[in-house]
């Protein structure tokens, strides 16, 4: 049986990736419980699980007293001294318990404390898994497409995970079987609740798009200093370079629109302003409400900026529902004001 114990330990680990101290640790906390629902509470008991020499044992504890008043966890000097000379008041008595003849319903209660184990340990297993690939973007194959919520059942390699509607590109629809990539939000440590949260939406997945399909921002050549995204219509992200040498927006975009052409069919054809990025507020204003050409921006306030445009550009410069003007600002952190001349 201890042979069996162990080997299941290593598989465990191998298949599950639960440590095998780990579940030590919870078999040891089982067979305490099961003796003393063996012993109605009435005990105490130390469990020992060796996993070098593959050796499990229980010992019944107790203290040597002059008097007994508690047989649960008392024994008299007399009685100690049986066993051993060697014992003196206040000393512990061990006995040896086979577990094999445990009640079923004690073997019952370990049994579903080891379950319980097993259950907390994948979960913390897979906890540990997404934690290394949080603020990241991993490819996941659909597995279940649910039609009444739109919700979407995704295996990641390292389990099961749900992409909820709102995570989800507006409009975009998914076929059992489809390959996908999506940005890992958060990793949840609770024992209740979804174990990750993964998104599509999300401004986080365009960032890091762009840090694995550019090899200038790969190289930290050219970096992304800002992402302002409205999921399935536009984004905005702002880029500068390091080198003199270098055309950021250029970089990005690559030879007739092919580095950035990928990137948006992967965002389903969402449209994607790539901004240069400038330590000068209004520089940078002015480039990040393109494609509107701005006349002259002026700074009116701590974080405001008031931006003159042509009256044609004036509707381009808002754009559809005020987007343009709020990505921009989103983009910039600055409130902005669009006036025509």
């Amino acid at each position: 049986m201890n042979t069996e114990f162990f080997t299941a330990l290593n598989l465990l680990q191998k298949e599950k990736g639960i440590p095998p101290e780990y579940m030590i640790e919870k078999v040891e906390a089982a067979l305490t419980a099961a003796y003393r629902k063996e012993f109605d509470n009435n005990t105490n008991v130390r469990v020992m699980i060796d996993p070098v020499k593959q050796d499990i044992r229980v010992y019944q504890q107790k203290e040597v007293v002059e008097e007994v008043t508690d047989p649960g966890t008392q024994i008299s000097l007399a009685d100690a001294r049986a066993i051993s000379k060697r014992y003196d008041i206040g000393k512990i008595v061990e006995t040896e318990v086979k577990t094999k003849n445990f009640r079923r319903l004690s073997a019952g209660a370990a049994k579903s404390v080891i379950i319980q184990a097993i259950r907390e340990g994948e979960r913390k297993a897979m906890q540990d898994a997404y934690e290394n690939k949080r603020e990241e973007i991993i490819t996941a194959v659909v597995s279940k497409v649910d039609h009444e919520t739109g919700a979407v059942v995704l295996e990641t390699g390292t389990s099961y995970a749900v992409l909820p509607k709102n995570e989800q590109i507006p409009g975009e629809v998914f076929h059992v079987g489809d390959k996908i990539r999506v940005y890992v939000c958060e990793v949840n440590r609770e024992s209740r609740g979804p174990l990750v949260t993964l998104s599509r939406s999300h401004s986080g997945l365009v960032r890091r798009m762009f840090e694995l399909e550019i090899p200038e921002i790969a190289d930290g050549i050219v970096m992304v200093k800002g992402v302002a995204r409205e999921a399935g219509s536009r984004t905005k992200i702002a880029v500068m370079s390091r080198d003199p040498d270098v055309d950021p927006v250029g970089a990005c975009i690559g030879n007739h629109g092919m580095r950035i052409a990928g990137i948006v069919d992967e965002l389903r054809g969402e449209k994607v302003d790539i901004v240069k990025y400038s330590e000068d507020t209004a520089e940078y204003v002015a480039a990040a409400l393109a494609p509107a050409q701005v006349i002259s921006v002026e700074i009116v306030g701590e974080r405001a900026c008031k931006v003159i445009v042509s009256p044609e550009q004036l509707s381009l410069a808002i754009g559809k529902e005020g987007q343009n003007a709020r990505l921009a600002a989103r983009l910039t952190g600055n409130k902005v004001d669009i006036k025509t001349e």
